[in-house]
């Protein structure tokens, strides 16, 4: 099944101890869609400026990722500049400039709108929700958000949550849109909202996976060199959105095993800059990885 994701298209700046990235690709539905790409075709609905290079396009046009979508608007393209600390967890944001993408009106291409999974990437959930009107029938739609819309736009997000099948969102996330400081409990909150199932998203601990009748738990992979977390998250939903696309495995079963391959192309995007790691990676390496996620959490039952 192709995937429609909607998001940004961004320029990113990016120092963390281990180095820096100038002026290198990055955007939501940019890491989204070069993960998902790697297992099923995807639709890009997003805006550049004029001065987005031929070379980026070509990037992504290579991947499988239909550009049919993709505006391109007088002004500069949407840029980012931030700094981490030795705490990966969270980026100190010290610049952003969003230029074409602060005017920024979804428009989708007929074609794009008999798409059967659709991911709504970080964007206002009045435009998230306009996309879900565009859609003719799908088959799934999952979304994510952040702390701004959730304290400046809450009724609309609300609104756009009813027509949501899965949330994928961080731990700070979950409980400010909840009201609620436990986890658990702050997920069977947001399940209420209309949700059938959560992503909690936790860094450097992991995934939780909520639904109304279970709780699942991946961990993050073990890694010795992390350069650049920016985009992990994206990239997180990328490989679990596109494993749920290639396979039509919208089950519990189904879940768990894309939340697994959603982790491995994660710990991928962070070993480098930008999209860096990803523009190398390979089948081969990302089988490899997901067997060694199984044998991370593989233990005997009780006797």
């Amino acid at each position: 099944m192709e995937i429609l994701v909607v998001g940004s298209v961004a320029f990113d700046s990016v120092e963390t101890p281990f180095g820096q990235g100038d002026e290198v690709l990055g955007g939501s539905a940019t890491y989204f869609s070069t993960a998902a790409s790697f297992f099923a075709g995807v639709r890009l609905v997003a805006v550049v400026g004029e001065d987005f290079p031929r070379e980026h396009r070509d990037f992504l046009a290579a991947r499988n990722i239909d550009l049919a979508g993709l505006q391109v608007a007088p002004g500069r393209t949407f840029r980012w500049k931030g700094r981490y600390g030795f705490d990966l967890n969270e980026a100190q944001t010290l610049e952003t400039h969003l230029n074409v993408f602060e005017g920024f009106q979804p428009q989708l291409p007929e074609n794009f709108r008999d798409s059967e999974v659709v991911f709504l990437a970080n964007i206002d959930p009045e435009l998230q929700l306009e996309v879900v009107r565009q859609v003719r029938r799908p088959r799934l739609i999952a979304c994510d958000t952040m702390n701004f819309w959730i304290g400046g736009k809450r009724e609309a997000l609300v609104r756009t949550l009813r027509e949501v099948d899965i949330l994928v969102i961080n731990e700070g996330e979950t409980r400010q849109l909840a009201g609620e400081a436990n986890l658990v409990k702050a997920a069977r909150s947001v399940l209420a909202l209309g949700p059938k199932t959560l992503v909690v998203k936790r860094g450097e601990y992991g995934v939780l996976v909520f639904t109304a009748h279970s709780i699942f738990s991946a961990p993050a992979y073990p890694l010795e060199e992390v350069f650049d977390p920016t985009g992990a998250g994206d990239t997180f939903a990328g490989g679990f959105i596109g494993h749920l696309a290639a396979t039509g495995d919208f089950s519990e079963a189904g879940v768990r095993k894309a939340t697994v391959f959603g982790s491995v192309m994660a710990s991928f995007t962070v070993e480098d800059f930008s999209l860096n790691r990803l523009r190398r990676v390979t089948w081969a390496e990302i089988e490899e990885r997901f067997r060694k996620f199984q044998a991370l959490t593989s233990f005997e039952g009780l006797d």
